[in-house]
């Protein structure tokens, strides 16, 4: 911002400056404030639009959800080798396993479902179920949900800047097309009077 400020002023009594120099100065100038304060209220507005609807959800899943006791019927054998590190990860703390649980509701289900590794079969361990006794993942928490938020802000702002950016290409390549054709008009006008007398060659 201060680099394009400091040329704008350069510029304002140069005798080698040309209107379109001054026109793309001021283009840089309206691009990097949008930049600038576009992006942050473009950043702010989606940021506060996603947490809300995010907290929404939060408290939507907090009352949908239930963690029940389940029982391990037998271990399921496991899976080939996952080349995935996170999920390999994620396959040395849980195993899946059969298991048989009741309901909020009083409903009886099985299934199988991921188990911490510690638990045997007869062992107990929770899971989260919906109202009809389905095994769902973990709700959302109010972290999660404020994580979430500064991501979608933060990629509304990059892409506000990334609009304001390619605008100023778009404008500054205009205004170079035009610059291009009054010169190629000027060459072809001393062309036609190139070796006139009197027309100063």
């Amino acid at each position: 911002m201060v680099r394009v400020i400091a040329g704008l002023w350069q510029w304002r009594r140069n005798p080698l400056r040309r209107t379109t120099d001054l026109l793309e100065a001021w283009v840089a100038l309206a691009a990097a404030l949008l930049i600038a304060v576009g992006g942050i209220v473009a950043g702010c507005a989606a940021g506060s639009a996603a947490k809300g609807a995010l907290l929404r959800s939060v408290r939507t899943q907090a009352q949908e959800r239930h963690q029940v006791w389940a029982t391990a019927d037998r271990a399921v054998p496991r899976a080939a080798v996952d080349s995935d590190p996170e999920a390999s990860a994620a396959r040395d703390m849980h195993r899946r396993v059969d298991a048989h649980w009741t309901a909020r509701d009083g409903s009886g289900h099985s299934g199988q479902v991921a188990a911490p590794r510690t638990v045997q079969q007869g062992g107990r361990f929770r899971i989260w179920t919906d109202g009809r006794g389905q095994v769902v993942p973990r709700p959302m928490d109010a972290g999660t949900a404020g994580a979430h938020a500064v991501l979608a802000g933060l990629g509304a702002a990059a892409v506000a800047a990334g609009a304001a950016e390619g605008g100023r290409r778009l404008v500054v390549r205009r205004m170079l097309v035009c610059r291009y054709r009054r010169w190629e008009r000027a060459w072809e006008r001393a062309g036609q009077d190139w070796g006139r007398a009197g027309a100063g060659s």
